[in-house]
């Protein structure tokens, strides 16, 4: 029997066959990046899109043959071959959606011929004739064959891309799978006509069963078109808002680094005009940590937020501020027309951060450290404006704080040569090159030297003396200050057990070393191996060393006090909240910071802050030491005041040990003036 086809109902069944399969493919790469619940439901819409494409296709273009013999279709086969397709389809999807190394993709590609092949020739059990069937066993064989090869080469090409094409090349082989088998096991199909009686027989005609399958497949193919499209748009929304957030800091809602440089960089691709800059501020805020120890880390986080909300406030456009991390933070300006602007723009932001902020009853004031850089003068790069920026803000704090620095050419050559510093300074205890200076402290009224305080100073090979204002930030920026500390403490004992007048001698304790385990135990052993009197050694703690972890630094204090050392507060009066650290710890004496003897003879304010120290210290029954003593005048307002203990160049400059035990030995009470 030869049968016709409609070529239009052949067309809409190729149609129905070609956007179910791109379709159905494109869900199934959605099964496979699915990890979470929603993979089961992806699945079984995977399957019904998959089975009802199959399906549908099917019995499209079986209603596109034009033949008499054709009565009808069995609505349970036509119903148990939609189940085939599905459930099979299902399955198949569900073997392949697993791992790239399991064989199970290509089983599932196996699988999916076989239900393809199940369903068609269920569907065309469900077809009844005027006549008798007959197959072709070789173009049934040859079907199951071509079903098998191009399932598999579906599956495997979705589930293990090589390029971005294997997506297509999965869908094409579903349609040449499905029509393969359609039209080989149609060709191997024959009907020997003869009359059969259909009354009453309940068959669907293949006209109305076409339409229907045609109408419900294309509403499926759209809700499945719709779905994947709804999936998408809200994976890109979470893309984009991902995105966003891997871009901001949590703590403060501003731009973090990454975000910073995309700003950063965007204005740097935008930028056409060749008169304008780009201004960057690196912005370090000056003594946050000593906020962050002193209140907590609740009230740090409040301040940093608050300073934030200040930031983006007072930007105005082509603008931007973020949070690099820390107590960092960087400002960005486009359309910079001068350096002037630039540093217009930098004194605006230190402004806005120099204003106390009030948080839970505090008014807490901090000031800043900002480097400026301009693009293109200091870097054309987001990478090389940030980090000059950021050596132009570590120059303003090295010289005290508080200032704005824009970048210069030479810091690039600093920043090495601190570099190379810290690398010499790692080896420099084990050759020789530290060596302990002593300062003389006098008593006030006789001029007798009452102790010294040990001054690390470093003979660099090369370079010479190296200043200890260079190697000390050097030292705690890399973490050798409690090495460097515990060599100074040693070495000052061993050298002080020999003096010929048992003078104190007094030794900074860093906040690393005072924080470290078995410090105590440390000073302790040092004692013993040393000779050195307990009672001869002070150690010098400065506010900020402490106010980290108050409660375990009273502890450690008191233990070192039951050792019999003493305990002095250095740079009194330059801290957060002196006052109720005297009350706190057990101090043997107060040494008034330099900052305030240096302008006693000029400032009444700070005659007025010396001496209330000096009567509250005498109220306590704490001895006091004025620090940085230089000139006839500052000595005789500090008598005047009555503070019994002085410390400064007026007796001398710091010297080494061969120097101070000569003069020791000499038995002489010093009258040295510096030069």
């Amino acid at each position: 029997m030869a049968l016709d086809h409609d070529p239009a109902i052949t067309a809409l069944a190729v149609i129905i066959l070609a956007i179910g399969s791109i379709s159905t493919m494109r869900l199934f790469a959605r099964v496979r990046r699915t990890e979470s619940d929603l993979k089961i439901l992806w699945l079984c819409l995977t399957g019904i899109i998959g089975g009802g494409t199959v399906w549908s296709t099917h019995f499209v273009a079986m209603s596109a043959y034009e033949s008499d013999l054709i009565l009808g279709y069995d609505p349970a086969l036509t119903l148990a071959s939609l189940l085939i397709a599905v459930v099979g389809v299902s399955a198949a999807f569900a073997l392949a959606a697993t791992k790239k190394v399991s064989l199970l993709i290509e089983t599932g590609g196996v699988i999916f011929g076989l239900s393809v092949a199940a369903m068609h020739y269920t569907g065309i059990a469900a077809m009844a004739v005027s006549g008798l069937i007959a197959w072709d066993l070789s173009y049934v064989i040859a079907s199951l064959v071509l079903v098998v090869v191009f399932g598999g080469l579906a599956m495997s090409r979705i589930a293990r891309p090589v390029t971005r094409f294997c997506k297509y090349g999965a869908s094409v082989s579903m349609i040449v799978c499905v029509a393969a088998l359609h039209y080989t096991a149609m060709t191997g199909m024959t009907v020997e006509p003869f009359i059969v009686d259909t009354a009453d027989s309940g068959l669907i005609s293949g006209q109305s069963l076409g339409v229907t399958i045609f109408i419900v497949m294309l509403l499926l193919l759209l809700v499945a078109s719709l779905t994947y499209s709804i999936d998408m748009k809200n994976a890109e929304h979470s893309s984009r808002h991902v995105k966003h957030l891997s871009l901001q800091d949590p703590l403060t809602c501003v731009p973090n680094r990454r975000g910073a440089e995309y700003i950063l960089d965007e204005m740097l691709d935008m930028h056409v005009d060749d008169t304008s800059r780009i201004a960057v501020l690196a912005i370090d805020l000056d003594r946050f940590r000593e906020v962050n120890n002193l209140y907590g880390q609740g009230i740090g986080d409040q301040l940093l937020k608050a300073l934030a909300q200040r930031l983006v406030s007072s930007c105005g456009a082509g603008e931007h501020v973020g949070r690099i991390g820390g107590d960092h933070f960087i400002a960005i300006k486009q359309d910079v027309y001068s350096r002037h602007a630039a540093s217009s723009f930098a004194a605006r932001i230190a402004a806005v951060l120099d204003a106390p902020v009030a948080i839970d009853e505090l008014a807490l004031q901090i000031t800043a450290s900002i480097g400026s850089a301009t693009y293109p003068d200091d870097g054309t790069t987001s990478d090389k404006l940030m980090e000059h920026a950021a050596l132009a803000a570590a120059r303003a704090k090295s010289e005290g704080g508080g200032r704005i620095v824009a970048y210069e050419e030479g810091m690039d050559q600093e920043a090495r040569e601190r570099s190379l510093l810290a690398r010499d300074l790692a080896f420099a205890p084990e050759n020789g090159e530290l060596e302990v200076y002593y300062q003389l402290q006098n008593d006030t009224e006789s001029h007798e030297i009452i102790g010294v305080e040990a001054l690390l100073r470093w003979h660099h090979p090369v370079n010479g003396m190296v200043s200890p204002g260079v190697f000390i930030p050097i030292a705690e920026e890399n973490g050798m200050i409690t090495k460097l500390g515990n060599w100074v403490l040693e070495t000052a004992c061993a050298e002080a057990a020999g003096w010929a007048k048992p003078i104190n001698v007094a030794v900074n304790v860093a906040a690393a070393q005072l924080e470290e385990p078995g410090f105590v135990e440390r000073v302790r052993d040092v004692l013993a191996e040393t000779g050195l009197p307990p009672s001869r050694l002070e150690l010098e703690i400065t506010e900020s060393g402490i106010i980290a972890d108050m409660g375990s630094a009273v502890q450690v204090i008191r233990r070192l006090k039951l050792l019999g050392v003493k305990v002095a507060m250095d740079d009194y009066g330059t801290g957060y909240s002196s006052l109720s650290t005297l009350q706190s710890f057990p101090f043997d004496k107060i040494k008034i910071d330099r900052a305030f003897v240096s302008a006693l003879d000029q400032s009444r304010q700070s005659e007025a802050i010396v001496q209330a120290t000096i009567i509250m210290a005498k109220s306590l029954d704490i001895p006091v030491l004025a620090e940085g003593v230089e000139t006839e005048a500052q000595l005789n307002v500090l008598r005047t005041l009555g503070c019994n203990q002085i410390q400064g160049f007026l007796f001398g400059k710091p010297m080494p040990m061969t120097e101070l035990k000569a003069l020791l030995e000499n038995g002489e009470a010093t009258t040295a003036v510096a030069a």
